[in-house]
């Protein structure tokens, strides 16, 4: 299987640089349709204190006095190269406002989908194996709870109970240790709420297996049996589901950040939408879409290794491997 998921991982990775690049394409193409010259009304604004050399420097730069076109492939040259250009509000270059406000997003975005993975198993634990059915019936509705209730209440009920009466962490300090967790709870119980669903649907699937089954009558146990036997081939479109909500991720941390008043790509967002900053704008959704494509590529390359059943290679005629069935594993395990 190694050479023919090599060929597939290779060209997994090539629709994923095109789709990359399609998307900065479309991005750059809405932007240049929009009414208007946002970037020399900028420039053009007295108080940004350019003379007329130092604009037609940046214009020539940007290539606004050439057709689209044109302007698309030099835009999208530098792109490829990590030219991100300069912000039009503070002259600095993009790659480093960015820079400076990645890294407390990613935190933010990484821990809450590490606690929205966690939360998520639990409930999908509980619901398995709770002794009382009606606990077990009360857990599974927790999912439409937390996908009823907007992330930014969750936060501000969090900031309230937290910070304010049990003074578990403070506002002033967003950025501690704290603080992040609370922030990062605050994007994940939303989050973990259909990835709950999704998982609760396959144990309930892979539980009622005949495998399952022939486990049980054996002696093995319920802790045992879901760790060594139902959570791997429950967990396959699990984790196509956590490449999907890595877009909710980001998207809810611009909200959680503005919340917990956090500096990060909320703040750069917030401020380039309120000034029109163009090249600003145009970089962040393209470092989404790297972000988003990144992360479902990486979904789709564990499914073969999760699952030795799913063969990368095309094949003209499916033929079932036995030996990797998971009656075969709990036969090789017992």
């Amino acid at each position: 299987m190694s050479r023919s998921y090599g060929r597939y991982a290779l060209l997994r990775a090539a629709q994923a640089l095109i789709v990359i690049l399609l998307a900065y394409v479309g991005t750059f193409l809405v932007i240049s349709v929009l009414p208007g010259d946002p970037i020399t009304n900028m420039l053009r604004d007295p108080q940004n204190g350019l003379t007329d050399d130092e604009i037609q420097q940046v214009v020539a730069h940007y290539g606004l006095d050439k057709p689209v076109v044109i302007q698309l492939i030099l835009s999208l040259g530098r792109f490829v190269t990590g030219d991100l250009g300069f912000s039009l509000q503070s002259n600095l270059p993009v790659s480093q406002l960015l820079g400076d406000a990645l890294p407390s997003t990613l935190t933010l975005a990484g821990t809450a989908l590490l606690l929205s993975v966690v939360i998520a198993v639990v409930i999908a634990y509980g619901v398995q194996y709770l002794p009382s059915r009606w606990a077990r019936g009360v857990l599974r509705s927790v999912p439409s709870l937390f996908l009823s209730v907007p992330n930014f209440v969750v936060g501000l009920i969090l900031i309230e109970i937290f910070a304010f009466r049990l003074h578990v962490f403070t506002t002033i300090d967003p950025d501690s240790a704290a603080a992040t967790l609370f922030a990062a709870l605050t994007l994940a119980i939303p989050v973990s709420a259909p990835l709950a669903e999704v998982l609760i649907a396959n144990l309930d699937h892979e539980s009622r297996q005949e495998y399952a089954l022939v486990a049980r009558s054996r002696g093995l146990s319920q802790a045992r049996l879901f760790a060594r036997h139902l959570v791997k081939p429950s967990m396959l479109p699990a984790v196509a589901m956590i490449a999907l909500i890595v877009g909710e991720l980001l998207g809810g941390a611009v909200i959680t950040e503005t919340i917990f008043g956090r500096d990060g790509l909320g703040t750069v967002v917030q401020k380039a939408v309120t000034s029109q900053d163009v090249p600003v704008l145009q970089a962040v959704v393209s470092l989404a879409a790297v972000v988003f494509v990144t992360v479902n590529l990486l979904a789709d390359l564990a499914s073969p290794l999760l699952d030795p059943r799913l063969d990368a290679r095309p094949r003209r005629k499916a033929a079932p491997e036995r030996d990797a069935t998971p009656e075969r594993e709990l036969e090789v395990s017992a």
